[in-house]
């Protein structure tokens, strides 16, 4: 027996990045068989708070921003504490990708940032279950997970270069991989929740 997981992909991108992975993130739930869509938050008034309640899975992007997560993004988090207080979010399935022009661009702050988000919220972090790529001779620029996270995706794109351009496709395949794990980590946890 299956189960069809409900999974939304919460994100802002401000240059057209982090829009980049957010499709990517979408497609690999879509292929695992979940029911996915994207929801914007660039702006409060976009957010759908009774979708995101219906949801099994959130999985949120943002840009990193001056080693955090974007101005946008951090007011989406700050709106949700009445799903706090309520404890609304609670044993739901999370994860997180970001992006930056530098390699490193502190993205890992802006993933921390993210899991504490969701530990506050009481919801499940999945992380990525992919070794890391390119971190040896024999490795390449291909390989998934390239940038070496485990936390969640880290992708790159250069500042000069377009959304149409980058992030390369090794990244947009990490992103995509991620997607695909949390709906059926969301998928698994709801069928042992339906059975008990």
């Amino acid at each position: 027996m299956s189960v069809q997981s409900k999974v939304i992909v919460v994100y802002h991108s401000g240059y057209g990045h982090t829009q980049v992975l957010a499709d990517a993130v979408l497609q690999g739930a879509l292929d695992a068989g979940a029911d996915a869509e994207l929801m914007s938050v660039g702006t409060l008034d976009d957010v759908n708070w009774d979708k995101l309640a219906a949801a099994d899975a959130l999985i949120f992007g943002s840009p990193t921003y001056m080693g955090s997560a974007s101005a946008p993004f951090k007011a989406f988090m700050d709106a949700s504490s009445k799903v706090w207080m309520e404890r609304g979010w609670v044993d739901k399935v999370a994860g997180a990708f970001t992006v930056s022009a530098s390699r490193s661009g502190d993205k890992l702050g802006t993933l921390t940032q993210l899991s504490v988000f969701v530990a506050q919220h009481g919801m499940i972090w999945v992380g990525l279950d992919l070794m890391p790529g390119n971190n040896s001779s024999t490795g390449s620029e291909e390989d998934l997970n390239r940038l070496g996270s485990t936390l969640g995706v880290m992708a790159q794109a250069n500042a000069d270069e377009g959304p149409e351009v980058v992030p390369p496709k090794a990244d947009k395949d990490t992103a995509k991989a991620l997607g695909g794990r949390i709906a059926k980590v969301a998928a698994s946890l709801t069928l042992v929740s339906e059975a008990a």
